[in-house]
């Protein structure tokens, strides 16, 4: 189902990279029963950007555990690790992020994070491969014009008001730490890493969600396109009288 739904969101907002799906794992042994698994490259630590890049980009589906990042926040935000007291603290980014501790260890407080201790494993995917089943959360990036088409969509059938959250720096909590500690759809302006290590381009923002609101979102987006409300917008002028595009839906 969610194969065939992210097949119908490239054709309703063409992004450029593929969707992507993350399921965690209490036993990392668990993550060997899924088709096409491939691990790390020995030896070497990555951000959870770059892992999720290389899903997003070559279609990898990547087992991961703590042993495949660089600690601190970056398995710390999926849950693979404790963050550890430097960063806790505020020390690791003072004088970096932030002009003082007090600042640095207040983003730290703050920061959503999936709680350690219950799981040792991660995989990413392509939702094209269909190899989660289901997988906790869903992933996309997009432009900010993708990103409003996708959320009307969710709205179309049950509306509701939805705030997501600026960490800040980390800005991976905001997205699929947030999402996968608490179920919520979460929007995300990605951070300095994530363009920098993770190769984020500067038009993309990045959407995380449980999967049944992914499905509704899809279907809604499909109803929108059959009331003439597509992606792109063609731009209508701002010099000119909108009374007759306006007509076409409203009547």
């Amino acid at each position: 189902m969610l194969a065939e739904a992210t097949t119908k969101l490239n054709d309703l907002l063409r992004i450029r990279t593929l969707p992507i799906g993350m399921k965690l794992f209490t036993d990392p042994a668990d993550m060997d029963k899924i088709s096409g698994l491939r691990r790390p490259s020995e030896g070497h630590r990555f951000t959870m950007c770059q892992m999720v890049t290389q899903s997003r980009w070559s279609g990898f589906t990547l087992g991961i555990t703590v042993d495949n990042t660089r600690g601190g926040n970056c398995g710390g935000v999926v849950g693979l690790n404790h963050p550890g007291e430097g960063f806790l603290s505020g020390d690791h980014m003072n004088g970096v992020w932030f002009g003082n501790k007090e600042a640095a260890r207040m983003h730290q407080a703050t920061m959503p994070r999936v709680p350690h201790g219950i799981y040792n494993g991660l995989v990413v995917a392509p939702l094209r491969a269909a190899r989660l089943d289901p997988p906790d959360i869903c992933l996309f990036y997009g432009t900010p014009g993708q990103m409003i088409f996708f959320i009307n969509g969710l709205q179309f059938h049950r509306y509701r008001r939805y705030d997501f959250t600026v960490t800040g720096e980390s800005a991976c909590a905001d997205s699929w730490g947030r999402a996968l500690s608490t179920r919520q759809t979460s929007l995300s302006l990605p951070c300095f890493a994530e363009r920098r290590y993770g190769g984020v381009a500067d038009d993309e923002l990045l959407m995380a969600c449980p999967p049944d609101e992914y499905l509704r979102a899809v279907e809604g987006m499909g109803h929108l396109s059959k009331n003439g409300l597509r992606y792109p917008f063609p731009p209508y002028g701002a010099a000119v009288d909108p009374a007759a595009g306006m007509a076409k839906s409203y009547g």
